[in-house]
């Protein structure tokens, strides 16, 4: 088993924090005097009064109770809202960086990984290392200090007590760090197991209208059974672990104050200790209970973040396949690309074979062939959402592997059939939360694509529901065209994105593609022929292999082209879809 790397994780996210680290110490080493301070005040008023003593002076040592009680409460709550807010602090820089790494690694990850387990990743392993990160190295220095305070008063009062109360702590600390270990390993596949369950139930969430649809509802809740039985079993096996380390502690407890208080009763009979100590000695024994019970909660604590550590250390040390180290910087303009014998497999699956082309600048080519040929796959490639397995992809030049990443983002711009939206306004999901464009800028860029209009009339205020609740299809489809013409690139790919408008939106895409096309390379991915009716260069491709290239006018005048030969079979399904409708109607009366 891998072991935690604790250091890195208190140095990392508690050293920007060191003013209320020194605070919240603070707070606890004055809290752990007053707890030494307290039960010697009470000896004195106990001997005292029993001795006739001056009311003045017990009415001092009452006082000096209650001022030390208050004022502990006082520091008690300090230090308690310091390292909540020391927790959070640290685990929100945690989880922002967690999820900067996630976003930084590549697409096999992605795939592999539904998003339920990676906001367990991020959120739930996180949280459970929360205590860890807020007080676990301060209340352990806390705690100790306490015990070595309660030892040396206990020495110094009669060195039989300080010999028992020595041998006490010891045995039950030994006891305490023999079990230490007992329930990490379980805690962490717990953690693991909690993140199957939070992906599975996600991405049924998210496929909740195909599961309504197909009647598949039974299927999913049997598998979701067997999943939620391993979580149910893990998470009591880690929690039966944890509650023996509980159970043996507090037997400790127990046993030792019974023994103290046999050991003050003892010394009382023989006239050795007054009855003042005798009540010290329990005191003392009970109040090493407290920094004992915390260094053994913290361990507790510590097992269940323990898992976690050891799963966030493992996502840190994820690479992305992507080298993103590239310096290179795309030219402004429309660019040209260039494949070098690329070939690309998923994980030792074959999607492209040998593929090589030329596209020059400005030019827009039309990508066509059957479903699972590759056509995105070459998509893909060009965004650099992969590397290929073998040889090269280039923009102007330019290798794709060399060229910085914000260069990449900045210069390629994707429109797909699925359009993310957000839970926010329309400006956000128009320029990704970028507050440096102002709305002047915004709506002066979407007019010149005579896109202005129309979301001048959604406002760009207009807060958007969930995945873009309150937009149609087509809107949703405009609103990723439109965020295109605010980045400006010098290459666009298109994945088929007329196919879910309706005529009158389709009419206005078409307007803003014209607007789109002038002075950019464009690779449109089409599955219906008219979509590439503007595209100056036709790609067939099937079984990851180029099958036709060249020039859409020639290769539709070529009877034999496969180009042409789809725009004959494309003609004769229409006129048979034109037959069948005619067919259908009502003949007049009198014709024959």
């Amino acid at each position: 088993m891998t072991a935690p790397n604790y250091r890195r994780t208190l140095v990392r996210y508690l050293r920007p924090q060191a003013g209320r680290v020194g605070l919240l110490s603070a707070a606890l080493l004055s809290s752990i005097g007053l707890q030494i301070a307290v039960p010697l005040i009470l000896r004195q008023f106990i001997d005292s009064a029993l001795t006739g003593a001056a009311i003045a002076g017990l009415v001092g040592a009452g006082i000096a109770y209650l001022v030390a009680g208050v004022v502990n409460q006082f520091l008690s709550a300090g230090a308690t809202y310091l390292g909540a807010d020391i927790g959070w602090s640290a685990t929100n820089e945690l989880r922002v960086d967690l999820t900067e790494h996630l976003l930084g690694l590549d697409m096999g990850y992605h795939n592999d990984t539904t998003p339920g387990e990676m906001i367990e990743r991020i959120d739930g392993d996180v949280t459970a290392v929360a205590n860890f990160l807020s007080r676990f190295v301060v209340r352990l220095l806390g705690s100790g200090l306490l015990l070595l305070g309660v030892l040396i008063v206990s020495w110094i009062t009669d060195w039989r007590i300080g010999l028992a109360i020595s041998v006490y702590v010891a045995a039950v600390l030994i006891l305490i760090l023999r079990m230490r270990h007992l329930a990490v390993e379980a805690s962490e596949e717990e953690r693991e197991v909690s993140a199957r369950l939070y992906g599975f139930i996600e991405e049924r969430l998210a496929g909740i209208d195909d599961i309504r649809a197909n009647g598949a509802g039974r299927f999913m809740m049997l598998r979701f059974v067997g999943v939620m039985r391993d979580f149910f079993y893990r998470t009591t096996a880690a929690w039966k672990k944890r509650t023996i380390f509980w159970v043996a502690s507090n037997i400790a407890f127990w046993s030792g104050d019974a023994i103290a208080l046999g050991i003050g009763v003892w010394l009382v009979l023989r006239g050795e200790v007054t009855i003042g100590t005798a009540y010290l000695i329990v005191q003392y024994v009970q109040l090493v209970r407290t920094p004992i019970e915390q260094v053994a909660q913290e361990f507790q604590d510590l097992q269940k973040a323990a898992g976690g550590i050891i799963r966030i250390d493992a996502l840190r040390n994820l690479t992305s396949a992507l080298d993103e180290s590239g310096s290179a910087l795309l030219p402004e303009g429309p660019l040209s690309i260039s494949f070098d014998n690329v070939s690309f497999a998923y994980e030792r699956r074959p999607v492209l074979h040998d593929v090589s082309f030329e596209l020059g600048p400005g030019r827009i080519l039309g990508l066509l062939g059957r479903t699972g040929g590759g056509k995105t796959t070459i998509t893909r490639l060009i965004s650099r959402l992969y590397d290929p397995t073998d040889g090269t992809v280039a923009l102007s030049g330019v290798e794709l592997e060399s060229v910085a990443a914000t260069s990449l983002r900045r210069r390629v711009g994707v429109v797909t059939q699925d359009v993310q939206l957000f839970r926010a306004s329309v400006r956000d999901n128009l320029t990704f939360f970028d507050q440096a464009r102002s709305d002047t800028e915004i709506l002066a860029t979407l007019d010149a694509a005579g896109l202005g209009e129309w979301i001048g009339s959604l406002g760009l205020e207009t807060v958007l529901g969930p995945a873009g609740a309150g937009l149609s299809a087509g809107e949703s489809q405009l609103l990723a065209f439109a965020r295109v013409f605010l980045q400006d690139p010098g290459l666009v790919i298109l994945d088929e994105p007329s196919s879910r408008l309706d005529p009158a939106t389709e009419s206005m895409l078409s307007q803003a593609t014209e607007r789109l096309f002038q002075g950019r390379t464009v690779v449109i991915v089409a599955h219906r022929l008219d979509t590439v009716q503007r595209a100056d260069e036709i790609m067939v491709v099937d079984d990851g292999a180029i099958t036709e290239h060249g020039p859409r006018s020639s290769l539709a005048a070529d009877p034999d082209s496969r180009y042409a030969q789809l725009l004959a079979a494309g003609e004769r399904s229409h006129m048979l879809d034109r037959g069948a409708r005619w067919k259908g109607r009502t003949e007049p009366k009198g014709v024959r």
